[in-house]
């Protein structure tokens, strides 16, 4: 019965009770003191075999700080960043590809070639009034020459002379996107009345795309992997020598009858806090990251190379998606290294029976 009541007890508890030897100094009776006035005091020497202050029986099974703790915090925070800065570019790209793709779907471009003996001007004016009797289109809008001029200005330079020059006239058509017109009739309706007339749906850069917004999302999430397995790999690491460092403590628990769920509670309890802790500084330096980028793009609105950034990736935002994708990226690291650290430490036991 003695037995059976000492395992039911906590181990910690077991371990705190367990009688510690006390060494005493030796008493003499014939010493006097050195001034002779009776006999020395043996509390001095007592003193020297006391047990150190700070000791605690029943501490932690694993320190709380170490320098092996220490190390492992900015691993994870190194491994929470990379890992955050990756969901976030890819949430920000699978954004903009979206608007992108929205924006292209929603409308088709008209060219119209200058040919030779043929008034650009009355070419326009046809293809306007066949698009504008077209079902399925809700505006239709030529490009000035000024707004032309104004998109070759970067490479031709200002005061260009669209008479001189072979450039093409373009009609911008914004569709219904409920109620899409028929292309292929009106292709043909175009050829066979506006000479030099083109349609373009963009269908192929719709493709090209897609293609690339979901090459971008795929290679993020395989960095992800990587680097998530990278952080699982530390953690078994760190459990292991963190098991290793305190055997004694742990040999002395399974002695005493305590299970391997409450020796692998332990472990995974300190490593818990320790991913929330290195998630959570990950996670703050790839939003401040992120805000700094923002920042650093203000300062070129309104300016010609942030006029060429636009028209090149068009207006990068950072909305709630990033943000939200950081967040579960922070409890998805303290969780595998909760987990890493519960499996490592059921291995080791394991290999210890």
């Amino acid at each position: 019965m003695a037995l059976q009541e000492e395992r039911e007890t906590d181990p910690r508890e077991a371990v705190a009770k367990t009688p510690t030897p006390t060494i005493q100094a030796p008493r003499t009776s014939s010493s006097a003191a050195p001034d002779g006035t009776g006999p020395a005091d043996d509390t001095d020497h007592e003193d020297d075999f006391a047990e150190p202050e700070g000791f605690e029986p029943a501490s932690a099974i694993v320190p709380a700080t170490s320098i092996s703790g220490r190390a492992l915090f900015f691993v994870l925070a190194i491994m929470s960043f990379l890992s955050c800065i990756t969901v976030g570019t890819v949430a920000i790209v699978a954004s903009a590809a979206n608007q992108w793709q929205s924006d292209i779907s929603g409308e088709v471009t008209v060219q119209i070639r200058p040919l030779e003996g043929i008034d650009v001007a009355n070419s326009v004016a046809d293809a306007l009034s066949i698009i504008a009797a077209t079902p399925g289109v809700s505006d239709a809008q030529a490009v000035s020459d000024q707004e032309l001029r104004d998109l070759l200005e970067p490479w031709l330079g200002g005061n260009v002379d669209l008479d001189e020059l072979p450039v093409p006239r373009l009609i911008v058509v914004r569709i219904d996107p409920d109620d899409p017109p028929d292309f292929a009739k009106l292709r043909q309706q175009l050829a066979g009345t506006v000479p030099g007339a083109s349609l373009d749906d963009h269908e192929l850069w719709q493709g090209r795309l897609a293609v690339m917004a979901r090459t971008l999302v795929v290679t993020g999430l395989g960095i992800l992997v990587l680097v998530l397995c990278a952080t699982v790999l530390s953690v078994v690491f760190a459990t292991r020598g963190a098991m290793a460092s305190n055997r004694g403590t742990v040999e002395v628990l399974h002695l005493v009858g305590a299970k391997e769920a409450f020796i692998a509670g332990e472990f995974q309890r300190h490593f818990l806090r320790l991913g929330l802790r290195g998630g959570l500084a990950g996670g703050l330096a790839a939003i401040l990251a992120f805000a700094a980028i923002r920042w650093i793009a203000a300062q070129f609105v309104a300016t010609p190379a942030g006029d060429q950034f636009d028209a090149l990736f068009g207006g990068l935002t950072i909305g709630w998606a990033p943000v939200a994708g950081i967040v579960v990226t922070i409890l998805l690291v303290a969780g595998l290294t909760a987990l890493s650290s519960r499996l490592a430490v059921f291995r080791f036991l394991k290999v210890f029976d």
